[in-house]
């Protein structure tokens, strides 16, 4: 039996090590699936005024975790900026996450403003609320306040159109028949 230990222990580290190649780093579990979002309420960029999500109840609605020194933003930002023209068009919260003021304004100047709000968190205080550990993150809503989904990295307009649309359009429907 000795003489199989190394083999044996060698299967079952190739096991785990395959195992973990083969997930996908987006799809980490959140602990707020199924469970009540966080309150986001805090000041919203270039204005005097404050945001808070509670003015949301009733709708089904997104958050999206961005800063402008974010690479990653870049690549999914057109994807909101289409969403946001659409007609239907659900609201889009983005949480400007650890960023100065100036650079995000820059930013959306640069590269358009698809948010219906944007709350400032130079912080990083109500990312941390979230479970915000990298940005982009995005985050499904529900018209009761529950988080339905959360996506880590960037939303690529193929995600959008597969899994997060049809998830909005059966959220929508489905508070519409209750």
């Amino acid at each position: 039996m000795m003489r199989f230990l190394p083999f044996i222990l060698f299967v079952a580290l190739a096991g785990f090590l395959y195992k973990g190649l083969s997930l996908n780093p987006s799809e980490i579990p959140s602990p707020f699936i199924g469970k009540p979002a966080p309150h986001v309420r805090g000041e919203v960029l270039g204005a005097q005024t404050e945001f808070d999500s509670s003015s949301l109840t009733g709708q089904v609605w997104i958050l999206n975790v961005w800063a402008s020194w974010c690479r990653e933003c870049v690549y999914e930002h057109p994807v909101f900026v289409e969403l946001a023209k659409q007609q239907d068009a659900v609201p889009i919260i983005g949480l400007n996450y650890k960023d100065q003021n100036t650079d995000a304004s820059a930013w959306l100047q640069r590269f358009g403003n698809p948010y219906s709000s944007i709350v400032t968190d130079v912080e990083g205080n109500i990312g941390l609320d979230w479970g915000v550990y990298a940005v982009p993150e995005t985050f499904i809503i529900d018209k009761q306040g529950v988080v339905r989904h959360k996506v880590i990295g960037p939303v690529s307009a193929e995600m959008m159109k597969t899994e997060l649309l049809p998830l909005i359009n059966q959220l929508n429907a489905s508070a519409a028949a209750s």
